[in-house]
């Protein structure tokens, strides 16, 4: 059975961690799970922080991942809210959205907002997008080694080659990730 996970905003935000975490969804590796409300945190931000990202472009792809993930959007958590805490109360949306979403797994990026003893008893963990992914190639080498390919293979203006493509994904903080898919030897 495919494993559901909630990301947190600060995974999308990443323009690699985003692109890696849809080719890993797209290609049946994971399900994952949002809401409305990480998705305008993270589209927000982007449009802060990078003012030279057209505002069209961050709702064309905020649109483009709703339409090619089905059942990801998480709504009616609402009232779960009031029912918990964390140490950042500002996250508790994500811990209720991961809750009613059924998640196994909050991943981000922000590991000590979301300690065990508030998890454990929704049978949540929540772990980093790189121990996520060496996770899920534990789990489905072929899959993911899959996803990468496709992944590197559409960016395409420039093309990337392999040693680039995997210097991009340690400095998005994949570098368990890279390891590993270097000891494969994998030609993605």
């Amino acid at each position: 059975m495919t494993i559901a996970a909630f990301l947190d905003a600060n995974v999308l935000y990443s323009a690699t961690l985003r692109s890696v975490m849809m080719e890993l969804a797209l290609a049946g590796v994971f399900r994952p799970l949002w809401s409305e409300r990480v998705h305008d945190e993270w589209t927000n931000a982007l449009g802060r922080d990078r003012p030279d990202i057209p505002r069209e472009r961050i709702a064309r792809t905020r649109a483009l991942m709703l339409a090619h993930v089905e059942d990801a959007m998480v709504a009616g958590y609402e009232p779960l809210l009031g029912a918990l805490s964390l140490p950042d109360p500002d996250d508790c949306h994500v811990l209720a959205a991961a809750i009613h979403g059924e998640a196994e797994i909050i991943v981000t990026a922000n590991i000590k907002d979301f300690p065990a003893s508030a998890l454990i008893p929704h049978n949540l963990t929540a772990i980093t997008p790189d121990t996520f992914v060496v996770r899920l190639i534990s789990e489905d080498p072929g899959g993911v080694i899959a996803a990468f390919k496709t992944q590197r293979a559409s960016l395409k203006h420039p093309p990337i080659n392999i040693a680039d493509y995997l210097t991009t994904l340690e400095r998005a903080g994949l570098d368990d990730t890279v390891a590993i898919l270097r000891t494969l030897d994998a030609n993605i």
